[in-house]
C-alpha cells in the first residue's frame, strides 16, 4: 500500500524523531508524495475546585515559544533529509488536532511516535497515540 498524503505528528521526542525517519522513508517510496507535519500543543490548565485557576501569561508564552522552536527544529531536520514538507503549529488538544488536521488535508496515513515528551512539552504521545489509533478513520503508524 502506497501513501501519497503523509501526516507526521511531531513533538521533538526521541520517538517523534524515529517517526520522522519513517515518514521520510515513506515519502521517498512514492513519487509526488506529500509530507505534512503538525506540532500540536496545549496551554496548561489548573483546576481549583470546580473552576480554572488563571495561568500567568508568561507561562503560556513559554509554551508558545517552545512550540515554535520545536517546529523550527523539525524543519531543519526535514531539510537535512532533502525532502519538502509543510510544518504547522496548532494549539489545542493534541489528539483532536491531529485527527482534525488529517481530515482537513485528506491525509491517507498518520505517523506518530509511541511516546512523547513530558514537562513543558506536553504532547504526551503515549495517550495521544492511543487516542489517535482509536479514533482515526485512516491507517496510523505508531513508531517505537
Amino acid at each position: 500500500m502506497m501513501f501519497s498524503k503523509i501526516l507526521l505528528a511531531y513533538d521533538g521526542s526521541k520517538a517523534a524523531n524515529e517517526a520522522l525517519e519513517k515518514a521520510v522513508q515513506l515519502v521517498n517510496l512514492t513519487a509526488g508524495a506529500e509530507l505534512r507535519v503538525v506540532h500540536a500543543f496545549d496551554f496548561p490548565r489548573v483546576f481549583v475546585g470546580e473552576g480554572l485557576a488563571p495561568i500567568p501569561a508568561s507561562i503560556n508564552k513559554e509554551y508558545y515559544d517552545l512550540s515554535n522552536q520545536t517546529a523550527e527544529e523539525v524543519k531543519n531536520k526535514i531539510a537535512q533529509f532533502g525532502v519538502e514538507a509543510v510544518v504547522d503549529v496548532i494549539q489545542g488538544s493534541p489528539a483532536e488536532v491531529i485527527l482534525d488536521y488529517a481530515a482537513e488535508h485528506g491525509s491517507d496515513v498518520i505517523i506518530v511516535g509511541s511516546r512523547g515528551l513530558g514537562g513543558i512539552r506536553e504532547f504526551v504521545l503515549g495517550s495521544v497515540s492511543h487516542n489517535v489509533v482509536q479514533h482515526a478513520e485512516i491507517p496510523v503508524l505508531v513508531v517505537k
